[in-house]
């Protein structure tokens, strides 16, 4: 979907398309709840839509966008004290297309391993989630997330180092409160072995 107004600068035309995956993940992160995540998605493209006029040329389309989804979100919480966070509903599509390369016990590792970071990830603080995705999966510069928040970059930069360090004892915890299952396995007489 193209966003523009079709006269005058062509640079002003926006493929929202290529921003709805990561305006959906970051609505996600901010409302906890799959139905409020697509509304505040659909918000955003709208008043896109409706503030086309005023982008600047050289404006960061991508921060752009997910200053409004989080200013949407924040006067939905002030109108709305009551509303409650519900559990991450992950998309698991993207997440389950398996490589046909790997093995199954690779495949089967990194499916643990993707859950054990999402579980530590809902476990963070929303300040921290939220200053996570921003860096690690939509790869917004200190910059950018520091305009995004309405912060100094050090702050960025101090409160990632904070939510890295939180969500790494977390991944730690959760390998010691679960340890890899021992590994079956057979040697050339047919005896059974237990590995670790």
């Amino acid at each position: 979907m193209k966003l523009g107004t079709g006269k005058g600068d062509p640079k002003l035309a926006i493929d929202l398309g290529e921003y709805l995956d990561a305006l959906y993940s970051y609505a996600l992160v901010l409302s906890r709840n799959r139905t409020e995540a697509e509304d505040l998605v659909q918000e955003t493209c709208l008043r896109a839509l409706r503030a086309m006029g005023r982008l600047r040329s050289d404006s960061n389309i991508k921060s752009w966008l997910f200053t409004i989804l989080r200013n949407i979100w924040l006067n939905q919480l002030r109108q709305s004290p009551a509303l409650k966070a519900a559990d991450i509903d992950v998309d698991e599509s993207a997440a389950n297309t398996a490589d046909t390369a790997k093995d199954a016990y690779a495949t089967y590792v990194s499916n643990i391993e993707r859950e054990q970071v999402r579980n530590a990830i809902r476990q963070l603080p929303l300040d921290f989630r939220e200053i996570i995705l921003l860096r690690e999966y939509e790869e917004l510069s200190y910059e950018q997330i520091a305009t995004l928040l309405d912060c100094a970059p050090g702050t960025v930069m101090s409160r990632l180092a904070r939510a890295r360090s939180r969500l790494r004892d977390l991944l730690t915890n959760a390998s010691i409160a679960h340890p890899p299952e021992k590994e079956r396995r057979s040697d050339s007489r047919g005896a059974v072995a237990w590995d670790k």
